[in-house]
């Protein structure tokens, strides 16, 4: 078993149950959706992202887009969730938390196109 695979699989896959766990719910409900969540997903699609970095692969470049991607998306939807909660003289109201949600969305699709490039590519491994 090759401990850094396990590694890599582990962080994309967590990076990707949290960001649903995130987005779960309805998308303008504030009390379905929690900001500590979102920080813990952004952190871990970061550290996905990191890990992405060293394979030199068309797969690995890839991988690495959807990362790229999936870290923009949650990271526009932490700015806009900030923006709503500390600039905003509204506060956060269901157009700004669907505003956020969607975005974080739009990462997940990038986080399971990403699990299942790594699906794909582990099913098509042969044992030498």
């Amino acid at each position: 078993m090759n401990l850094e695979k396990v590694i890599f699989g582990f962080f994309v896959l967590l990076a990707a149950t949290l960001n649903f766990g995130f987005v779960y719910g309805e998308i303008d409900n504030l009390a379905h959706h929690n900001e500590y969540e979102l920080f813990a997903t952004v952190v871990v699609s970061l550290v996905a992202t990191v890990l992405k970095f060293g394979d030199r692969t068309q797969i690995g470049a890839v991988h690495l887009a959807t990362s790229l991607v999936a870290d923009l998306q949650l990271i526009a939807a932490t700015i806009a969730w900030t923006y709503a909660a500390h600039v905003s003289a509204d506060g956060v109201t269901p157009h700004a938390m669907a505003g956020v949600v969607s975005l974080a969305i739009g990462a997940l699709l990038a986080n399971l196109v990403s699990v299942v490039m790594l699906v794909a590519e582990t099913l098509s491994f042969q044992r030498r």
